[in-house]
């Protein structure tokens, strides 16, 4: 992706969304997209103004009151209504990239020439990104149908001067910021207020965040799970391509690659071993980590299709004289992928708290609790049980959100994704499992420790000086929180 020209014309990936929204790179509309954009609100002009005939969400009320008809005179005011009203969101505020990536992907699906949006408003939301103001949006609120309504409502009052913005780093009202920036509040047009609040811009970009962090973790965990084995003296026979290549998951091979080629060079793992199996936790990494790898390019395939997508409602086809009230809004496709992703990488968690419990249990001649002196110093006893409470929350995040619904409008919108809290809770799951990971990497630097003077391959021994870098040798007990705390920085 051109980090300063939005080509609709072209399918853009998760991880260019990512990019963009962690630059400072600014963006603009092709002259196709604005061409499509201006069309569209022509047509929709003629369609709408003096007609009469009722469009859901143009010249009528929303949800359950779509058959109210609204006079022309009052349609821009029921835009400004919709805004302000539908900003109910509650609980934590949103990261600001996260809120970023809502922004960036606003702007995509409303450049599509189906929404029916002013080339105005959809400029003011390219200044927004390129000028650093951030709406204040909240976490809870959306049904993941309908629309991010809640979400969605918060990311785009600004517009209208109204709400709070994140500006040069301080939390100030909209108007302040759009005043310092020589900006005018918008005054929005029929349909534009719906256009904004209806999509699936809050799902989409937290399904963005998740699945590119999940599948730059689950490398970096990989690396980790290579520490550990050498630390605990497994064998490499399980990472043999000959018993992959009999049971050909992708996932699974790529895994066993890695494997041993982050393992390439190691004395230890070329040392005659006395144990004939290692445990499953060792032995089978390529079997879990592979299923969540394979699971993740599905879920990543998913999650571009509706990043490049129109997702609000009414969608607008001039082409064809239409205006066609739909679901593109409902969110199932992003509730059950991230589900699914929450629960893989669950599971790369769960197989990394194991490991650590194997390197702290005193076999394979490594001390109890890899303390010199154990029972005077407890070592890394409690770290062993912070991941395993971490695990636990994770597997109660882990029931799926999308399996829930609830009835809203009065009935007319009776079936909902949930996708937002699917959202939000796989974010909280990676967030987790990155935890999970730095306690790992904590153990397994530490267990290397009593293999000396034998060394690990290159790549290891180079993360366990990073390790080292950061967090020293615990001859004897010590605080160890704020060790943990920046190791989860470097993963």
């Amino acid at each position: 992706m051109d980090h300063s020209v939005i080509d609709i014309r072209r399918s853009i990936t998760p991880e260019e969304v990512y990019a963009a929204a962690s630059s400072h790179h600014h963006i603009q509309l092709d002259e196709s997209a604005l061409t499509l954009i201006r069309k569209a609100r022509h047509f929709l002009d003629g369609k709408s103004l003096g007609n009469g005939s009722p469009i859901y969400g143009v010249n009528t009320g929303f949800g359950s009151l779509c058959n109210t008809v609204i006079p022309d005179h009052d349609l821009g005011v029921l835009q400004r209504n919709l805004l302000v009203s539908h900003a109910c969101g509650a609980g934590e505020e949103v990261p600001e990239i996260i809120v970023r990536m809502m922004l960036l992907l606003k702007i995509r699906g409303l450049s599509y020439g189906h929404s029916g949006v002013d080339e105005s408003t959809v400029l003011r939301l390219i200044d927004f990104f390129n000028l650093g103001i951030t709406p204040v949006v909240y976490q809870q609120g959306s049904l993941g149908a309908s629309g991010d309504l809640a979400p969605l409502a918060h990311l785009c009052l600004p517009l209208i001067g109204e709400g709070e913005v994140y500006w040069k780093g301080e939390k100030v009202m909209a108007s302040v910021a759009l005043k310092a920036c020589g900006l005018q509040p918008l005054t929005l047009k029929s349909k534009e207020g719906l256009a904004l609040i209806n999509g699936t811009q809050f799902m989409s970009a937290y399904a963005v965040w998740c699945v590119v962090n999940a599948g730059s973790m689950l490398d970096t965990g990989l690396r980790i799970a290579a520490m550990s084995l050498d630390a605990f003296d497994g064998r490499p026979e399980p990472f043999d391509p000959a018993i992959h290549h009999t049971r050909p998951h992708t996932g699974q091979i790529r895994v066993a690659e890695k494997m041993l080629d982050y393992l390439s060079g190691s004395e230890l793992i070329q040392k005659k071993k006395e144990h004939v199996q290692d445990p499953y936790s060792f032995r089978c990494i390529p079997q879990v980590i592979g299923a969540s790898l394979d699971s993740i390019d599905y879920i990543r395939s998913v999650i571009r299709t509706e990043i490049n997508a129109v997702t609000d409602n009414p969608v607008i086809i001039p082409d064809e004289d239409k205006v066609i009230s739909g679901g593109n809004f409902h969110g199932q496709p992003l509730a059950l992928v991230l589900d699914f992703l929450a629960i893989a990488m669950a599971e790369c968690g769960c197989i990394s708290e194991r490991r650590v419990y194997k390197l702290i249990s005193g076999q394979r001649g490594l001390p109890p609790y890899l303390a010199p002196d154990a029972g005077l110093n407890s070592g890394f006893m409690i770290p062993q049980y912070t991941a395993a409470s971490i695990v636990s929350q994770n597997k109660q995040w882990c029931t799926p959100a999308s399996v829930d619904t609830i009835d809203s409008s009065n009935g007319q919108e009776d079936h909902v994704s949930m996708g937002a809290n699917a959202a939000t809770k796989c974010y909280r799951v990676i967030e987790n499992v990155r935890s999970i990971f730095a306690i790992e990497l904590f153990t397994a630097a530490q267990a290397l420790e009593f293999r000396r003077p034998a060394k690990s391959s290159q790549l290891v021994e180079q993360l366990h000086a990073k390790v080292r870098s950061i967090a020293p040798f615990l001859a004897m007990d010590e605080l160890m929180s704020g060790y943990m705390r920046e190791l989860k920085k470097l993963i």
